[in-house]
């Protein structure tokens, strides 16, 4: 088992992590002994009494299972987030649904009117966001000042990148299970 594995399982106090909210304006460190205690560790502090997610700050990967969280270093960042709320890899581009944006349409023109001034960002956009432009219909883009070429290019780019992005994680789950069994077999 790797240090850090051993570590967590035997530190009965837990290990430390950093959490910040989904806008960034707040972080807390907390030590916490497994993923519900981080949760609710991390609902205290922010005074949350809705059920939240939790995803790594760096990239939004979702963090449900407690096998995945003991594989985690101490002072990971995680973000915690509540259901109307989205990770994004930048707090000043949040982008939140709003109850009237059911289809995502709100969200797919600040995504797009964002890309316009930096299309080089849509590498750094998360999942949900690539998913979100992948599967657009590019006539529910309203800004006129938009060329429908260019739209058409982010919803075939963001196919691209969301493609690249899960065959990544798949790759490194893969290579986890590997280097798990491995030291099992030790």
């Amino acid at each position: 088992m790797e240090n850090t594995q051993l570590e967590h399982k035997n530190n009965r106090n837990g290990m430390p992590y950093k959490i910040v909210d989904s806008k960034r304006e707040h972080k807390i460190g907390i030590v916490a002994e497994s993923l519900s205690d981080l949760i609710a560790k991390a609902q205290q502090k922010f005074k949350i009494e809705e059920p939240v997610k939790v995803v790594l700050e760096l990239d939004g990967t979702e963090v449900d299972e407690n096998d995945y969280f003991d594989t985690l270093e101490k002072n990971t960042l995680f973000m915690i987030l509540k259901k109307d709320e989205k990770w994004s890899p930048y707090s000043s581009i949040n982008i939140q649904l709003s109850k009237d944006d059911v289809d995502g349409k709100q969200s797919i023109n600040c995504l797009i009117d964002r890309l316009k001034s930096d299309s080089g960002q849509i590498a750094l956009l998360g999942g949900c966001d690539l998913e979100l432009l992948a599967d657009m219909n590019p006539e529910d883009v309203t800004d006129q000042a938009i060329d429908r070429s260019f739209v058409e290019q982010i919803k075939e780019a963001s196919g691209r990148f969301l493609y690249e992005k899960r065959e990544a994680q798949d790759a490194l789950n893969l290579l986890k299970l590997y280097h798990q069994t491995t030291i099992k077999d030790k």
